[in-house]
């Protein structure tokens, strides 16, 4: 077992809590004999893992969380869509402006801020919504919907940026050569994959304290978990890793690179995961009425859940996949996948073939996902990461409002045939968007 080499911006910085190892920790070349997943608990610390599933989850609860609630009391179906689009405006707005502020002032105070915001906001809307009369909707309740959107705490992408400084900062002679490359991927497929998990426990979750106990739980659980894991995250000693990078001319923190202009060629990868979001958002709304028509639109979510599981096990396979032959070649060729099999959604007449549709069809859409971060970190600045990572997140966020939207209208006035088209559309142009990022990718070298 020989002790990997730490930098020195980290070494005295991420030390080993008592009974764990915390930080960057030995890398061994028998360890990824024995999978490449075991690297990063080695890398981060055993407690890092958990801690960044479980704090990214009251995220993954608050649409779904406030489309119930809100729902519930008003009695309106409207109401409860319209608190629901201000939620996702709200992060898809907000998210950008705290990873930004992350960059610049670190990882740990904007991550403890927006954690008493946020919760300070999503118990507001608790309120605000449980004082509404059935049939009433006042402006306060769409406020507070939109600031618990724009403060939720972005523990997805600043995770990645963590990954990404911890995978750069892992060198030493027990390091295999390209060790580094593919410790980030295994990273980046773990993270995609921990996203897919919390997207489709979250609404579960939600379903099941909104119908067996009260329809104000799931938000009241999702701001104490605010509370409690945020601030966790945000003091683990990785943050350490990601020093802060003020704005050129400004005072920077030590071992801190002054944060650069973001490049044009960032807005490559941040339109892609708006067509993934797309994706998204007109295949739920193409289900909905798919399922509508044979059990009711209620199946749409189990249905969506067969493809979001594919995806998660596909993302996680990426972390073995041959790095021969680049990652602008691999985002082209899951894509141009993604939009053939999305081609077989018009087909199936029956949910069970429905069902085995989408689970190949979640197939390559884990991939495109990690491929996609890979490369917005590859094109980001130094001192932009989390700009960058929370613009990708915000990407997913506001397309899959445009794919609902698009989708819901096709479905309601073509039906679900016409709004499968869309899916097909938003992955034919990822494909198109990985053939820009090629020639992106070799004139940086």
């Amino acid at each position: 077992m020989t002790p990997q080499t730490t930098p020195s911006t980290t070494r005295n910085t991420l030390s080993p809590a008592a009974g764990e190892q915390e930080g960057p920790g030995p890398a061994l070349t028998e360890g990824a004999a024995r999978g490449r997943f075991s690297r990063l608990p080695q890398l981060a610390g055993r407690s890092f893992i958990p801690l960044g599933l479980f704090a990214r989850l009251p995220l993954a609860m608050l649409a779904m969380g406030t489309l119930t609630l809100v729902t519930s009391v008003s009695g309106s179906f409207a109401a409860g869509g319209a608190a629901a689009g201000a939620v996702g405006i709200g992060s898809a707005l907000g998210a950008p402006v705290l990873g930004s502020l992350a960059d610049r002032r670190g990882q740990r105070p904007v991550l403890l801020l927006a954690a008493v915001l946020n919760t300070v906001a999503v118990l507001a809307l608790v309120l605000a919504a449980n004082a509404t009369g059935s049939g009433d909707f006042p402006p306060v309740v769409l406020a507070a919907a939109f600031a618990a959107g724009a403060t939720c705490p972005q523990v997805g992408p600043l995770a990645r940026v963590r990954w990404m400084a911890l995978t750069t900062d892992a060198t030493g002679p027990s390091m295999p050569p390209g060790g580094a490359a593919r410790d980030l991927d295994t990273a980046l497929s773990y993270e995609s994959t921990a996203d897919e998990v919390t997207f489709v426990l979250g609404p579960a979750l939600v379903g099941i304290l909104a119908s067996l106990v009260a329809p104000w739980l799931p938000l009241a659980l999702a701001a104490a978990m605010t509370i409690t894991l945020v601030p966790a995250f945000a003091i683990h000693p990785t943050h350490h890793a990601v020093p802060a990078a003020p704005r050129r001319g400004g005072r920077k923190g030590k071992g801190a690179a002054p944060a650069a202009k973001l490049p044009w060629a960032v807005a490559l990868p941040v339109v892609a995961m708006v067509c993934m979001g797309t994706f998204f958002g007109s295949t739920q709304a193409a289900l909905s009425a798919f399922s509508a028509r044979l059990a009711g639109a209620e199946i749409a979510g189990l249905l969506y859940a067969v493809m979001g599981l594919s995806s998660a096990a596909a993302a996680l396979s990426v972390a073995y996949w041959p790095r021969r032959a680049g990652l602008a070649l691999r985002w082209v060729l899951c894509a141009v996948l993604m939009a053939g099999l999305a081609v077989l959604l018009l087909l199936p007449a029956s949910l069970p073939s429905m069902a085995a549709v989408l689970l190949a069809l979640g197939l390559p859409v884990g991939p495109v996902m990690v491929t996609v971060f890979a490369v917005g970190g590859k094109l980001a600045p130094a001192g932009r990461l989390g700009t960058v990572m929370t613009g990708l997140a915000s990407g997913i966020v506001a397309g899959t409002a445009i794919g609902s939207s698009v989708g819901g209208q096709l479905a309601q006035h073509q039906g679900p045939s016409a709004a499968f088209l869309v899916p097909v559309c938003a992955a034919a142009a990822l494909a198109l968007l990985g053939a820009g990022a090629a020639v992106v990718i070799r004139r940086r070298g």
